[in-house]
């Protein structure tokens, strides 16, 4: 991108203007005593001839720099022949200032060696023809005394240098440097007068890396005369050039990336790469050969053969990413060219691999986690909107595209672009923006290296003004008068990395619309085959189905479906991310159409982008969320970030959203009526926890405490529906309360648990006994038949199954009746079972009475006896053998897994019958609660308490993951595949990453956790 007019120009005025040094940018106190001495400036003005050189010195990216340098520069013997040059010739004037105010290095490379001078003048030497790679090359081969037209260095009989050692090294230096002060120079000379030429970032770029090129060689050269000065060995070498200068884009400071082909790969061609990277790093550069096969831990040198034979067998997608760029740069040109072809068919075949999408995932992955979290938002490189994001997005596509298009087969990032967009993958308009967007962050990129040659890609922070305002006047950046340079830089710094931040709608998913929907005649045209290629490279398994869901939802011409135009490229980006764009894609379509007639759903999405994307993470995700979405839109708003002060929608407090639950049913005219709006409310909360609980805003303990909180609501508002459409005149014939059992007495219900519970009632006034349980066994099967109705929502299924008797047994007893059934009839398990029974709904004071009525069962004072333990023990080892479904995976089955929920339940339950009459603390129906009070009167060890507390937790959170993911319950993790992925994406764990990750932990966990079992439940020695 062509910088702004001359950053903050100094209109020309003469002395009798009386312009001041200060407004001319030089502040230090020794400017006018160094101007007066060098001729320039008398009095209030500039000398007779020297307005010019005072405005061109101003106009230096820094003034007082400048003038410092040039200081130093008037000491040397050529100065009288450069100051009257500078007065007459604009080309010198524009090149030298915009050089020492732009680079500290070169300026002092200049006053170290003043006879370069010449080099920033104009004339035939410098500008007819400009430089080239084979004038460069000639120029560093002659420095350390090589024949430029003799053959190359590194083919048998090849050229070789004069100087070796740190002669070599000192001459290559200066020769590099010498080059890198005339190419600055003309890439600076438009700061310094703004008449002089821009040069463009991409010629600047192509001949750094011819400069790059020319060192490689001349290094080459002096490695020859170390290694083999007489030439006897015959040793073939080729030097590849990968990266941005196997590309002809590269940077003034950077790595030069390198892949070294021999033939014979011997010790003597291990030994001239090794020296080349010696004498080209102490002279000019690093030279980085990690991108060789098996990167640092491979063999320096390789054969052409052993190069293929590794990139067919063992290559990952990404080395043949990094091979798009490679480019024959010095040694043997034939072996060069010879590489070259050979690798080009596999690097265009890549896109078929299996492993394709999961390795470019890979890569993203390793590219951003090289940026410290405190400079993602300034690094030019590698920062979201940064260089490296358009640079992947166009090697992407080229990998996709190219198998079938060689005119995109171009090794340069905006070659590559340019063509992309000439061919119709990317749109002109998009293509034309981003490349303008890499042009500039690339230019900055330039000028921030080009300060003090260092390596850098950190734009300055933005309260650094005086960096930022030297940046602004480097880059050319102007005023526009209303704001100053420093402001309008960081403007456009922020509108070029957001656009480029949005590449993956620019670049990837608005084309795909194009074969499916009409679109403005300048978007890119993908025919319907290469669109499904896209699709395929990017993650989708059924590109086909992919593109009915995009016809289904882009076609018309409504207003619906201009928005899903605008939006989809969003959205799609966000799914591709997500552990399964397929079924992502698929619930977005069926989400569009259920709420088509919803007029803020659309909007919604395109004016809250927080919304869009909670919302492609759930539906990538989540089979659940879409099919309770449907029938509960409204939470959509929900999912809205929170604006300051103001907590996350998603999160309630249980107890205000029962109270209001029951308010809401209460309202209801009749009992159908009620049911209803009690599941409807469900419905609502049910998906409000989902989401809260998938994107990672609820922990475990509270997402369960919440379900059951809901089913408590809900079982409560419909008993009250229940009472109310059973009324009869008078007072109701019996008071009845429902006792919680299992996970919903120990408020730790999953999303597809059954409630657990127990009816119990009492008769009021004179009714009898008989009377009152017929009453009540009324009531509790209205509530379960209402309740239990068919519904597309998770079940409510209300179980009794644990009450005496079991199935056998009466659904409802009174409190006496349950008082004689435990006298008389209890068994070991019917007390374990009660240590979780708990009032959930109901008359509380019957509720209470319960509970007093069964303490002294489930928390006998003097402890389990031994059989009953043996008895327990016994019992849970028949669970273990005979339990388990067919076919299951012991040691990743949530419920009945080693390790797994029953493993935990059981052993606290038997230390609580063992313990709880001389530890009160163990009377609590938590069993996380109860591990720690276990722990805390030593019962247990901390340690084994805190594995037990992990088993417990991983198992409960992987089984309602299996709910989110599947939209039904279950109690065995996937073993492989998208639900696998889904379900460790479920649980926060990088949805582009390995959920081999995820299992792992899972068996480590549930492992330790089943140790702890056997020792403390079944009594097992420690081993």
């Amino acid at each position: 991108m062509r910088g702004a007019d001359a950053a903050g120009s100094i209109p020309v005025t003469d002395r009798r203007s009386g312009t001041s040094l200060a407004r001319l940018g030089l502040t230090e106190p020794r400017a006018e005593a160094t101007l007066e001495r060098l001729g320039w400036w008398r009095g209030d003005g500039p000398v007779e001839g020297a307005g010019p050189i005072m405005w061109a010195l101003a106009r230096s990216p820094d003034p007082n720099l400048a003038l410092r340098t040039v200081d130093r520069l008037a000491a040397a013997p050529e100065w009288d022949t450069i100051d009257a040059e500078l007065r007459t010739d604009l080309g010198l004037r524009g090149r030298l200032f915009g050089l020492v105010g732009g680079s500290t290095a070169l300026g002092d490379h200049l006053v170290a060696h003043p006879d370069r001078w010449p080099m920033l003048a104009d004339g035939p030497d410098r500008n007819n023809p400009p430089p080239d790679r084979a004038r460069r090359t000639a120029n560093l081969l002659r420095a350390v005394g090589a024949d430029p037209a003799a053959p190359p260095a590194g083919t048998p009989g090849g050229g070789r240098a004069v100087l070796t050692g740190a002669a070599a090294v000192s001459a290559l230096r200066i020769a590099h440097r010498d080059e890198l002060l005339g190419l600055a120079g003309a890439d600076l000379a438009a700061v310094g007068e703004p008449s002089l030429p821009v040069m463009e970032l991409d010629d600047v770029a192509a001949q750094l890396a011819d400069i790059a090129v020319a060192v490689l060689r001349a290094a080459l050269a002096v490695a020859v005369a170390e290694v083999d000065p007489d030439g006897e060995a015959g040793t073939r070498l080729a030097i590849i050039a990968m990266g941005k200068c196997g590309g002809h884009e590269l940077n003034y400071v950077s790595d030069v990336d390198v892949i070294f082909v021999g033939e014979p790969a011997d010790a003597t061609a291990t030994r001239l790469a090794s020296r080349v990277l010696r004498i080209a790093g102490e002279a000019c550069f690093q030279i980085d050969a990690n991108l060789r096969p098996e990167g640092r831990h491979g063999a320096l040198v390789r054969t052409l053969d052993g190069h293929l034979s590794y990139y067919k067998r063992w290559a990952k997608t990404w080395e043949f990413q990094a091979l798009l760029k490679a480019h024959p740069a010095a040694g043997d040109p034939e072996l060069g060219r010879e590489y070259a072809e050979a690798v080009a068919p596999l690097v265009w075949n890549a896109a078929d691999r299996d492993d394709f999408v999961a390795d470019v995932q890979a890569m993203r992955r390793r590219v951003e986690a090289h940026v410290r979290p405190d400079h993602a938002g300034r690094h030019l490189k590698l920062g979201p909107g940064g260089l490296r994001d358009v640079e992947f997005a166009v090697q992407l596509l080229q990998l996709v595209h190219g198998r079938t298009d060689e005119a995109l087969r171009r090794s340069s990032t905006l070659e590559a672009l340019r063509a992309l967009s000439e061919r119709g993958y990317v749109g002109r308009e998009d293509g034309a923006n981003l490349a303008a967007s890499y042009r500039f962050l690339r230019l900055l990129e330039h000028r921030l290296q080009l300060q003090r040659m260092r390596r850098t890609h950190l734009f300055p922070a933005e309260d650094d003004t005086d960096a930022l305002r030297w940046l602004a006047r480097a880059a050319r950046i102007r005023t526009d008068g209303r704001r100053d340079v420093v402001e309008m830089l960081l403007a456009e710094w922020n509108r070029n990395a957001h656009r480029v931040r949005r590449l993956h709608e620019k670049l990837f998913y608005r084309p795909l619309l194009t074969a499916v929907s009409r679109l403005p005649a300048n978007a890119a045209r993908l025919s319907e085959s290469a669109a499904k290629a896209r699709l395929a490279a990017l993650g989708w398994a059924s590109p086909e189905g992919a593109l009915n869901h995009l016809r289904a939802l882009t076609g018309g011409v409504s207003r619906a479906a201009a928005i899903q135009q605008t939006l989809l490229p969003v959205l799609l980006d966000e799914l591709a991310t997500s552990p399964d764009p397929d079924r992502g894609l698929l619930a977005y379509r069926r989400v569009s159409e259920a709420l088509a007639t919803t007029p803020w759903y659309l909007r919604l999405l395109r004016d809250e982008g927080a919304v869009a994307q909670r919302l492609m993470k759930l539906l990538g995700t989540s089979a659940l969320v879409p099919d309770l979405l449907v029938r509960a839109p409204e939470v959509l708003r929900l999912l809205a970030t929170p604006s300051s002060g103001r907590g996350d929608e998603l999160i309630k407090d249980p107890a205000e959203v029962a109270a209001s639950l029951r308010t809401a049913v209460a309202r209801q005219p009749d009992l159908a009526a009620a049911t209803a709006a009690a599941r409807s409310l469900r419905r609502h909360e049910l998906l409000r926890i989902a989401c809260a609980d998938l994107l990672g805003l609820l922990p475990i303990e509270q997402v369960c405490g919440a379900l059951s909180s809901v089913w408590v609501a809900v079982l409560q508002a419909a008993l009250d529906s229940a009472e109310r459409a059973l009324a009869r005149p008078g007072p109701p014939p019996a008071r009845m309360a429902v006792i919680g059992m299992g996970r919903l007495g120990g408020a730790e219900l999953g999303y597809g648990s059954d409630a657990d519970v127990l009816f119990v009632c009492e008769p009021t006034g004179e009714t009898s006994d008989h009377e009152a349980v017929r009453y009540a066994t009324g009531l509790a099967e209205t509530v379960r038949r209402q309740l239990g109705a068919p519904s597309p929502d998770p079940a409510l299924v209300v179980d009794a199954d644990l009450r005496p008797e079991g199935r056998s047994g009466p659904l409802v007893r009174t409190l006496g009746s349950y008082r004689e059934y435990y006298a008389r009839w209890s068994e070991v398990w019917e007390a374990q079972a009660l240590l979780r029974a708990r009032p959930v709904a109901g008359d509380a004071a019957l509720g209470r009475r319960f509970v007093e009525l069964i303490d002294p069962i489930r928390y006998p004072a003097d402890g389990l006896p031994p059989a009953a333990a043996t008895e327990i023990r016994r019992i849970k080892a028949r669970v273990d053998a005979e339990r388990l479904p067919r076919g299951a995976d012991r040691a990743t089955h949530t419920k009945l897994g080693s390790g797994g929920l029953a493993d935990v339940e059981w052993t606290l339950q038997l230390l609580q019958l063992q313990h709880v009459g001389s530890v009160p603390q163990l009377r609590t129906t938590s069993t996380l609660d109860g591990l720690r009070a276990a722990a805390a009167a030593g019962l247990i060890s901390h340690e084994d308490a805190a594995e037990l507390a992990a088993g417990w937790t991983i198992a409960t959170r992987a089984r309602n993951a299996v709910m989110l993911v599947k939209g039904k319950p279950g109690d065995q993790l996937p073993r492989s595949g998208r639900d696998l992925a889904a379900v460790a994406s479920a649980l926060g764990y990088p949805a582009d990453g390995d959920p081999g990750v995820f299992l792992d932990e899972y068996r480590r966990t549930t492992r330790r956790a089943r140790a702890v079992v056997e020792r403390v439940f079944y009594g097992a020695p420690r081993t």
